[in-house]
């Protein structure tokens, strides 16, 4: 059984993340804190366990194996680090740090502790990506191209007696958040890519944000890749009814997912037209569960170092593109962090 501490109900999906250690039988929740003492208070009586106002009391204590991380985005390397300094195990909202350059560092320490780091990236567990991946492992898209991934929802739309909508204040306060649509939700589509379509070379990018917020509602992404395919990722908290999108397309076959339809069409197959595949393979176990197994029987999960630092690195890519409004090499961003 591993202990584990809640830090923080700042981010809104912390309570998911408490019904899934909750729910999992190799997990036990000890202990919470939080930066706003008074919402760490009020989880804790609702989950029937202790509250410490003190961070490093939870991370003393030997009681404690490991943390799950809801804090705000900024706060993330400060309180990971110090997880990790006391040799806790972690699990952690995405992103993992604002910056590439943390994210190594973070990586650095967890290897020198020990302990295992898991980055919360589900969609990288469903059946639908594995698919995509085995279409393209099996060359029925050929030579890829292009891929367009779209995630959106209506979380900045007003709403009767909300004018933020339903998504909290706090979600448009860029210095914790350190962004908008694309570093939250657009997060998605981006690890997604990055898995499919291999290392990035450049990034093009155009936030679109009201006068009303700090941060981007909507985002377009085009990412370059080393192989030479193109890359569309779309994002925004302003999209009723938006599905999610998964387009895959290269010189022998293409293949389209939104929601839960999934069509394939390809040259390599002894079909004509558009097909249903008649079965897909089983989903991965969830990250929080990879995790807890991970920590007691070892061995490593399938969201992979590669697939959180890369997620970083094209966000920090986008925001710089936006923010001078041109092409942004990979080689730049990754040179501001080999020089630190």
């Amino acid at each position: 059984m591993v202990s584990v501490a809640l830090l923080s109900r700042w981010h809104v999906h912390a309570d998911d993340y408490a019904r899934e250690a909750k729910s999992n039988p190799s997990l036990s929740i000890q202990r919470v804190w939080d930066e706003d003492p008074s919402r760490g208070e009020k989880w804790a009586e609702e989950l029937g366990v202790r509250f410490e106002k003190e961070l490093e009391a939870v991370l003393q204590d030997p009681g404690i194996d490991a943390v799950i991380v809801n804090t705000p985005t900024n706060l993330h390397k400060e309180v990971i680090m110090a997880a990790v300094a006391h040799k806790k195990h972690v699990f952690t909202e995405k992103v993992l740090a604002l910056t590439t350059a943390d994210c190594e560092e973070i990586y650095e320490a967890v290897a020198k502790a020990g302990v295992k780091l898991t980055v919360s990236l589900p969609r990288l567990t469903t059946n639908y990506y594995l698919y995509a991946q085995h279409a393209l492992d099996q060359g029925w898209i050929g030579e890829l191209t292009s891929i367009r991934c779209r995630l959106a929802h209506n979380g900045a739309v007003p709403e009767s007696g909300n004018v933020n909508g339903w998504l909290p204040p706090h979600f448009y306060n860029k210095d914790q958040c350190g962004g908008g649509a694309l570093i939250d939700l657009g997060a998605h589509p981006i690890y997604l890519t990055n898995r499919l379509a291999g290392p990035a070379k450049a990034v093009t990018s155009i936030f679109q944000q009201s006068n009303e917020r700090n941060v981007e509602e909507s985002a377009v992404v085009l990412v370059e890749y080393d192989s030479g395919a193109l890359g569309t990722l779309e994002t925004g908290f302003l999209s009723y009814g938006s599905p999610f999108q998964l387009e895959v397309y290269g010189t022998k076959g293409a293949l389209l997912i939104e929601e839960n339809e999934i069509r394939l069409t390809s040259r390599q197959l002894d079909q004509e037209g558009w097909a249903t595949p008649q079965q897909l393979p089983e989903a991965l176990p969830m990250p929080m569960e990879q995790w807890a197994e991970s920590i007691l029987n070892g061995g490593e999960t399938t969201i992979t170092k590669e697939d959180v630092c890369s997620l970083t690195l094209i966000n920090e890519a986008a925001a710089r593109s936006n923010a001078e409004g041109r092409k942004v090499s990979i080689s730049e961003v990754k040179e501001v962090f080999l020089n630190q």
